[in-house]
């Protein structure tokens, strides 16, 4: 995990993170952090059932509101399908990952009260759909 790009985390981030136990590495690309959490769990509608979450922070974050989600390695549906809108690949830092192509309104981020507590609970949400 890079130091420095982990203390561009707001502190509330770097507290829930350490207290939910997730592994995860912050690294600094572009204008981008890119927060990537290890052995993230997946609901039962999906193949593998952990995986490897990517999100990426924009510059200005916590004031801007993440956009999308990607996972590694690819995840399905058990039916074998691709899950709804993501079946893109895209690469960041020499790997591959799947983008989720899911979009979340900015009305519906609270500046200054939001943050990657709440942007998970939404990931979570999206993929408690199992579409």
């Amino acid at each position: 995990m890079s130091t420095s790009a982990l203390s561009l985390l707001p502190e509330a981030d770097r507290d829930y993170l350490e207290d939910k136990g997730y592994e995860h590495d912050v690294e600094q690309v572009g204008g981008f952090l890119h927060l990537i959490i290890h052995k993230f769990d997946l609901p039962e509608a999906y193949l593998p059932r952990t995986c490897d979450l990517l999100i990426r922070l924009p510059s200005g974050y916590p004031n801007g509101n993440p956009d999308m989600f990607w996972t590694r390695p690819d995840v399905k549906l058990t039916s074998g399908s691709w899950p709804l809108n993501a079946d893109v690949p895209e690469h960041y830092n020499g790997l591959q990952w799947q983008r989720w192509s899911r979009h979340f309104p900015d009305d519906r981020w609270r500046v200054g009260v939001d943050g990657i507590d709440t942007y998970i609970a939404a990931v979570r949400r999206e993929l408690s759909a199992g579409r």
